[in-house]
């Protein structure tokens, strides 16, 4: 038998290129660069996706009325509809990084812009209650996923551009959403009144969604090294001739997130400012109209609040990377949403177009966080993690938020206490949305 005087081993892993394509291992075979038609389909992708991840909702809280009229809907059910995005948001967005390990996150992407066509196409002929809640659920199933794994594309394929492409699809998104809730109506009545036309007609975006993620099913993106990262291993036995060269693929260690003080941050800011948003979008037109204010109005005050997004969502993601805290910017979006919140508790009628503005740029704090849960996480597969972690624990938090400023609108009588609610909740907002801005990763808290 031969003896081994020493044995040494050592683990070689590929640099990574600011576009995310992997140099060669001594030996190994070369990664190939991004090709530039998947990198234009990815763009075509993310902004087509993001602008089908809301009216799913905002189309349905347009036709509502009509709705519950079409099914004998009762009261409690429709309300117990318009508390099932959060809640399917938080269930099925856990499930993502899992998914997007096994089978890619474009392909889950793929299979969740299905998911919303046919939830959307099938719900409004449904003919019954339980089978339009399960086709919605469908279609907010494939909503959820697809929430979670945007970051994740946009740090795997830009991960030198993360603002600006976050920006893009936050923009997408906040596009989405206003002009489900302002054309679906006009857009019913031309196709003769029939509410079902109307939600069904959204099924042609979402299939229109669905083809740029066909050619990159199979396509695990520029990263795909990170996932399961292929390394070379150099072992150099004495007297037993040259180096040989062993190439295993080795699976990244699950990250252990709750470890981390800035994921908690992050979750609780994502929970409180998704408390907001739904807070604004399902009563400010009712305090505005309690105030006094026509209900035509009052609509477009709403309108004005979720336009706002749209240019702001664009702005600041690329203000925030270019920051290495993002503390200023959640101080400077909760100071307009306190000043909105105090203005609709002094003044909600003589106010009214200021309050719209101001409670519009709070709002904005949606895009700061998605582009902040890109930037606490080194990797992909980090970045999956945070995000799943963040959007399933914030929407767990912001389920109760609407329904008890309901609950304290019908038993004071007014909208005293639940603008105090408000303006209570953001203090602390403003407070992990601080912790959560400062520069450092999620991996490197859990290790320590």
């Amino acid at each position: 038998m031969m003896g081994v005087m020493a044995s040494e081993e050592t683990r070689t892993v590929k640099p990574t290129t600011a576009r995310g394509s992997a140099a060669p291992p001594e030996g190994g075979t070369p990664v190939p660069a991004p090709r530039a038609w998947a990198v234009r389909l990815v763009v075509v992708g993310i902004v087509l996706s993001a602008f089908n991840l809301r009216p799913a909702i905002t189309s349905l809280g347009a036709l509502l009325e009509e709705v519950r009229d079409g099914l004998g809907m009762s009261g409690s059910v429709a309300g117990l509809l318009t508390s099932v995005p959060p809640l399917c948001f938080a269930a099925f967005g856990v499930m993502a990084p899992r998914l997007a390990r096994r089978f890619g996150a474009g392909a889950v992407v793929c299979a969740g812009m299905v998911a919303i066509t046919t939830g959307l196409l099938i719900r409004p002929y449904t003919g019954s209650t339980a089978g339009f809640l399960a086709a919605s659920t469908l279609a907010l199933m494939g909503i959820a996923v697809s929430n979670v794994l945007m970051p994740v594309i946009v740090k795997r394929w830009f991960p030198d551009r993360v603002g600006p492409m976050t920006g893009l699809y936050s923009m997408a998104l906040a596009l989405g959403t206003s002009a489900a809730a302002a054309v679906t109506v006009p857009v019913t009545e031309a196709l003769g009144g029939s509410w079902q036309s109307g939600l069904a007609v959204w099924a042609g975006l979402a299939a229109a969604a669905v083809l740029p993620w066909i050619p990159l099913v199979r396509d695990r993106g520029p990263a795909s090294a990170e996932s399961k990262a292929v390394r070379s291993v150099h072992t150099r036995v004495e007297g037993a001739g040259p180096v040989r060269h062993v190439h295993a693929r080795v699976e990244p260690p699950v990250l252990r997130i709750t470890r981390s003080r800035t994921a908690w941050a992050l979750a609780v800011f994502f929970g409180l400012q998704a408390t907001a948003a739904y807070i604004t979008m399902g009563w400010m037109a009712q305090i505005f109209r309690d105030a006094g204010v026509p209900a035509g109005t009052a609509g477009l005050l709403l309108a004005v609040t979720m336009v706002m997004g749209v240019p702001l969502a664009f702005v600041i993601p690329r203000m925030a990377t270019r920051l290495p805290h993002q503390g200023p910017i959640v101080l400077a979006l909760g100071v307009c949403g306190l000043a909105g919140y105090a203005g609709l508790y002094l003044a909600p009628a003589a106010g009214a177009w200021a309050w719209a503005v101001l409670l519009g740029v709070s709002n904005c704090a949606f895009p700061l966080a998605l582009t902040m849960v890109g930037m606490r996480a080194r990797t992909g597969a980090g970045v999956a993690q945070l995000s799943a972690f963040a959007q399933s624990t914030g929407y767990l938090i912001s389920i109760p938020g609407p329904l008890l400023v309901g609950v304290l609108y019908q038993h004071s009588g007014g909208w005293g206490l639940p603008i105090a609610l408000m303006i209570g909740l953001m203090i602390p907002q403003m407070a992990v949305g601080v912790l959560a801005g400062r520069d450092r990763t999620v991996e490197e808290e859990a290790a320590r």
